[in-house]
């Protein structure tokens, strides 16, 4: 039967890995998957992880399987880093949590469970979101839509167009947002603007499902969620699907979780129920050394300081990054504002040049992006920002 499987093209973002380390030109630079690096070029890891890992290495002492739930520290410290110790939500146990494999793992077990309550639910996603959205919702037989959001001229968000298309959804709709630090456009919306999302969801009753991958990486741990903790305040249900890739740098262990809010904590005890019956049919336990270390972290004040330090350190980096990507394009003669850059968030951008310029910039001068412009800000080193301008001047 095999010989009916013709062989699939290259995922378009993961193909640049290949491409990258297969190109020999000593200037090359790699903006295009979505990994935190340092001045070097590399991926670390945390000094925090390191100590948690040595103190679970040395007090494990079984593999047996954990709880269908998860590591119990994990998914109740989780809960408090998004929602915070105030939650009301949490006080009145109005939300299950469940560990996953990844924040792939909580969007798909979150798709799965829209699937169970509704047989017409539609999710609506940014325009653009990040690629994977759509095969991981659409796959569960979800059916999907768009709403406006992004200004590609301007490299901001277009507020009143997304807002007009959520003024028309009800009760059968859910609502994907992102929680921080926008993938692939870096732009998020103010407070003012998730106020307005909120009355929005409260008053014509659709869903929100929140995907939060990069907590701590924009303004702050507390500033990153509070549009997040707003509609937990306000609604009565939404999802959260959370990761622990960037916000720890346990890219390979697949550490992450879905909250699920519901009216009432008998409804919260419903859905775990079946999130778990989910997870059964699918992956049937989660990984669970990430959560242990994770688990460890938010749990011993010494640990949690280190990370928080370690994060705020990662976070004005790409800051950094950003001011000095603008400074040094706007030394040279490109007749395009780039403001944008730094009025963005986190660790992505859209350049909002043509897919002719990527390739160009791919092919000439070995700098490799999506082909949407967007680029992982944190690729870009002190080194090659003059290098990165120079070759978009040239492009443009």
């Amino acid at each position: 039967m095999f010989d009916q499987l013709n062989a699939l093209p290259a995922d378009p973002l993961l193909g640049l890995i290949s491409a990258f380390q297969n190109d020999p030109s000593p200037t090359k630079v790699d903006l295009g998957v979505g990994v935190y690096r340092d001045e070097t070029g590399h991926t670390p890891i945390m000094s925090a992880i390191k100590k948690a890992a040595k103190i679970h290495l040395d007090t494990e002492s079984s593999k047996t399987y954990i709880s269908p739930v998860g590591v119990p520290g994990f998914v109740s410290g989780v809960k408090k880093l998004v929602l915070s110790e105030q939650s009301a939500a949490l006080a009145d146990n109005r939300v299950a949590g469940l560990q996953t494999p990844g924040g792939c793992g909580a969007l798909r077990i979150g798709a799965e469970l829209l699937m169970r309550m509704k047989d017409d639910v539609t999710v609506w996603l940014s325009d653009p979101t990040w690629a994977n959205h759509i095969p991981l919702l659409k796959s569960a037989g979800l059916k999907l839509a768009s709403y406006p959001y992004f200004d590609k001229k301007t490299g901001a968000i277009d507020f009143e167009a997304m807002d007009t298309s959520l003024a028309k959804l009800g009760p059968s709709d859910v609502v994907l947002l992102h929680g921080c630090c926008h993938n692939p456009t870096g732009a998020d919306l103010s407070y003012e603007q998730w106020q307005r999302v909120t009355e929005r969801a409260v008053n014509q009753g659709f869903i929100p499902f929140v995907d939060i991958a990069y907590q701590g990486l924009g303004d702050g741990l507390n500033e990153d969620v509070k549009g997040v903790r707003l509609l937990s305040e306000n609604v009565e249900e939404m999802l959260i699907a959370t990761s622990c890739s960037k916000s720890f740098g346990l890219y390979r262990e697949r550490t992450g979780s879905l909250l699920i809010q519901t009216k009432t904590a008998v409804q919260s005890n419903a859905a775990l129920t079946h999130a778990q019956d989910a997870a059964r049919a699918s992956y049937s336990m989660s990984p669970a050394y990430g959560g242990y270390l994770v688990d460890l972290i938010l749990n011993t004040p010494a640990l949690r300081s280190e990370w928080e330090q370690e994060i705020n350190t990662m976070a004005r980096r790409v800051k950094s990054l950003r001011s000095g990507l603008l400074e040094k394009i706007q030394q040279r003669d490109i007749d395009k504002d780039f403001s944008f850059i730094t009025s963005q968030k986190g660790m992505f951008t859209y350049l909002g040049i043509t897919k002719e310029q990527v390739h160009r910039l791919r092919d000439e001068y070995a700098i490799y992006m999506a082909d949407s412009s967007r680029i992982n800000v944190a690729g870009l080193n002190t080194h090659c920002l003059d290098y990165v301008a120079d070759a978009l001047e040239s492009v443009l």
